[in-house]
C-alpha cells in the first residue's frame, strides 16, 4: 500500500509538470504557426492529453480487460466535462468560441449517440471500430484544413499583445517542440504511475474492473486534461482549456475506442449496466453542454458548480452499484429523473439570463490592455 500511495503522489507531480510544459509549448507554437489557440487545443493538446486513455485502453483490451478499456473512455468523457470544465470555470469564467457551439459540441453529441447506437447489440465490433477511426481521421483533417483558412495577422496580433513579438527561427521551433514533447512524455509517464497506484489500491479493496475503469482509471487518465485545462485557464488560454476537453472527448470515442475495438479480437462486450445507464449519462452530459455553451458563450462559476453536482450524483450511484445496495434501484430511477430535468432547467435558466452572461463576456473582452490605452 505505501508503494501505491507513493506512485499516486509521484504521478500527480509529473502530471502538473507535464501540463505546464505542454501548454507553454502549444501556446507559442500556435503563435509561430499563425493559427488560433482553439485549433491547437482541439488537436495537439487534446490528442496529447488523451494519450494515457489510448495507452490504458489498448493495453487493457489486449490483456482481456475490456471492462477497464470501455469504462476508461466513458468515465473519462463524463469526468472531462463535469469535473474539468466545472473546476476550470471556478478558477475563472471560461469563454466559449463560436466554433465549439456550431461544430465541435454537436459532433461530440452526435458521436456519443452513435456509440450508444453501436452498443445496442451489446458488442462493439471491429467493424464499428473502423467506422469510428475513419471519423477521427476525417475530423482531424478538417481541423487542419480549417486552420489554414484563418487570418494569420489577427491571430498573430493576439499573441503579440500577450507574449510580445515572437521571434521566428530554428531554435524557437526546436525549443517549443521540445516543450510539447517533454510535456507529452511527462503526462503519459505521470498518468501511468498514478493509474498503477490507484488500481492497486482499488483491487486491494475488492472493487470490480468496470467500476475501476469508470472512476479511478478514468480520473487518473483524465488528470492530464485536468492539469492542462487548469494551467491554461490560469494562463488566460481559455480556448485551449475548453478546446482540450471537447477535443479529448471526441478523440476518446472516435480514435481510442476505434483502435481498442480493432485490437480486441471479436470486439468489446458492453455490460448491461453500461448500456442502460453509463452510456445514457455520457450522452446526457454531452447534451448538457449545449444550453450552457449556446447562450452567452461563457461557462460561469455557478454552471461549474452545477457540473460538479452532476458528477457527485453519478459517483454516488456507482458506489451504490458496486456495493449492490438495496437502494440502488430507487437511486437509479431518481438519478435518471434528476439528470434530464436538470438539463432542461439549466436550458430554461440560461435562456432567460442571456444578458448577464453576454454582459460579463463583453466586459471581459472589452477591457483595454495597458499597452493599448493610448493606441490610435
Amino acid at each position: 500500500m505505501p508503494v501505491a500511495i507513493l506512485s499516486l503522489v509521484a504521478g500527480g507531480a509529473l502530471l502538473l509538470v507535464g501540463a505546464e510544459a505542454l501548454v507553454r509549448g502549444a501556446s507559442r507554437l500556435a503563435a509561430l504557426l499563425g493559427i488560433s489557440p482553439l485549433i491547437i487545443g482541439l488537436t495537439i493538446v487534446a490528442y496529447g492529453t488523451s494519450a494515457p486513455e489510448m495507452a490504458v485502453s489498448v493495453q487493457s483490451s489486449l490483456a482481456g480487460q475490456g471492462d477497464i478499456a470501455l469504462g476508461n473512455v466513458i468515465g473519462s468523457n463524463i469526468f472531462n466535462v463535469l469535473v474539468i470544465l466545472g473546476l476550470s470555470s471556478l478558477v475563472a469564467p471560461l469563454p466559449v468560441a463560436q466554433q465549439l457551439v456550431r461544430l465541435d459540441v454537436p459532433i461530440m453529441v452526435g458521436i456519443s449517440g452513435l456509440l450508444l447506437l453501436f452498443s445496442l447489440d451489446r458488442l462493439l465490433q471491429p467493424s464499428d471500430g473502423i467506422i469510428l477511426l475513419i471519423g477521427g481521421v476525417v475530423y482531424t483533417l478538417f481541423l487542419i484544413y480549417q486552420s489554414r483558412r484563418e487570418t494569420n495577422v489577427n491571430v498573430q496580433s493576439e499573441y503579440d499583445r500577450e507574449y510580445g513579438s515572437v521571434p521566428i527561427g530554428r531554435w524557437t521551433w526546436i525549443i517549443n517542440l521540445a516543450y510539447i514533447a517533454l510535456g507529452l512524455v511527462t503526462l503519459v509517464g505521470g498518468s501511468r504511475l498514478f493509474v498503477l497506484g490507484a488500481v492497486s489500491i482499488a483491487e486491494a479493496l475488492g472493487v470490480s474492473q468496470l467500476v475501476i475503469g469508470l472512476t479511478i482509471v478514468a480520473a487518473g487518465t483524465s488528470l492530464p486534461e485536468l492539469a492542462t485545462s487548469a494551467v491554461a485557464t490560469l494562463r488566460g488560454e481559455g480556448d485551449i482549456a475548453v478546446g482540450n476537453v471537447i477535443g479529448s472527448n471526441i478523440f476518446n470515442i472516435l480514435t481510442v475506442l476505434g483502435v481498442t475495438a480493432l485490437t480486441s479480437g471479436p470486439g468489446i462486450v458492453i455490460p448491461e449496466s453500461v448500456l442502460h445507464f453509463d452510456l445514457p449519462v455520457m450522452l446526457a452530459v454531452a447534451l448538457a453542454c449545449l444550453p450552457i455553451f449556446l447562450t452567452g458563450n461563457v461557462i460561469s462559476r455557478w454552471e461549474g458548480l452545477l457540473f460538479g453536482g452532476y458528477y457527485m450524483a453519478y459517483i454516488t450511484y456507482l458506489i451504490l452499484r458496486a456495493a449492490d445496495h438495496d437502494r440502488l434501484g430507487l437511486f437509479s430511477q431518481v438519478m435518471l429523473m434528476f439528470v434530464i430535468p436538470l438539463t432542461v432547467i439549466t436550458l430554461v435558466v440560461v435562456m432567460f439570463r442571456p444578458g448577464t452572461k453576454n454582459q460579463q463576456a463583453t466586459a471581459e473582452h472589452e477591457k483595454p490592455l495597458p499597452s493599448d490605452t493610448h493606441s490610435r
